[in-house]
């Protein structure tokens, strides 16, 4: 099984690393069929422990490859990565603010779809990191390896668990059918596999921007660690879970990335 993995291409290995990541979304979103809440400790873990991964490996696995990637190419070693961060930060913040103002004019129902459309539209940079992060060790660009990039196609997994609940619940108790809700829960992944493939198919055939996209995703990773998964997982009485999750998720992809890149 490994070694039929190992011998895909990287657009075929992201695609299979980000229909992962969907799958788990739908997982969350099954939720609906069983709860009318989720037990708020075992979804504080799993953001905590997702923000830690997407955290550590957007340095890691995005953010050093992008650097060292531009001194090969000749390039001023922090401008790709310095305009690539930038840029994946503001343009994610450009769409909470649109959102936010939406949300602020909208009834329940509507505030329930454009949280769906929020968390889709942040699910856009999940799978572009996917995606680059597999181009980048099929180019062989230093510290980017495939077992790295498996590991963050798990952490952004276990994260888009409980946002696969964060949609479909609400949507319930607004009303829809449980089949809906499921249906809409977990159609906010389905991004992922698209924008896996495309940043998968850049990467490899236009080396050139690869160190703008790898940085750009690691901009936009951190932008919904600290805006959205962080603040989230700190809800309620499970803090400290979230806490201990994230330092353990960070741990993990620091040893993953260090020991095999």
């Amino acid at each position: 099984m490994i070694e039929w993995f190992i011998g895909l291409n990287s657009i075929q290995q992201a695609l299979i690393a980000t229909l992962f990541t969907w799958f788990v979304t739908a997982l969350g979103a099954a939720g609906v069929f069983l709860f009318k809440r989720m037990n708020q400790y075992i979804l504080n873990s799993m953001l905590g422990f997702g923000a830690g991964v997407m955290i550590a490996a957007s340095f890691w696995s995005l953010l050093a490859p992008s650097i060292e990637m531009s001194k090969e190419l000749g390039i001023v070693e922090w401008v790709p990565p310095l305009i690539g961060f930038v840029s994946g930060c503001t343009i994610l913040m450009g769409i909470d603010f649109w959102l936010a103002r939406k949300i602020k004019k909208s009834n329940k129902v509507h505030r329930s779809l454009l949280l769906t459309l929020a968390i889709t539209l942040h699910n856009i940079p999940e799978g572009l990191a996917v995606g680059v992060a597999f181009g980048a060790v099929t180019l062989g660009i230093q510290g980017a390896t495939l077992a790295t990039a498996v590991a963050l196609a798990i952490g952004i997994g276990l994260q888009n668990f409980p946002e696969g609940a964060a949609v479909s619940i609400p949507l319930r108790r607004e009303g829809f059918s449980r089949k809906k809700s499921f249906l809409i829960g977990q159609a906010s992944a389905l991004v992922e596999p698209i924008a896996g493939v495309i940043g998968a198919a850049l990467a490899y055939t236009m080396r050139s921007i690869l160190p703008y996209a790898l940085s750009f995703a690691a901009g936009a990773m951190v932008y919904v660690v600290i805006e959205e998964l962080v603040p989230e997982s700190q809800k309620n009485n499970y803090a400290k879970l979230a806490t201990i999750g994230f330092m353990f998720g960070f741990a993990i992809m620091m040893t993953l990335d260090v020991s095999l890149g």
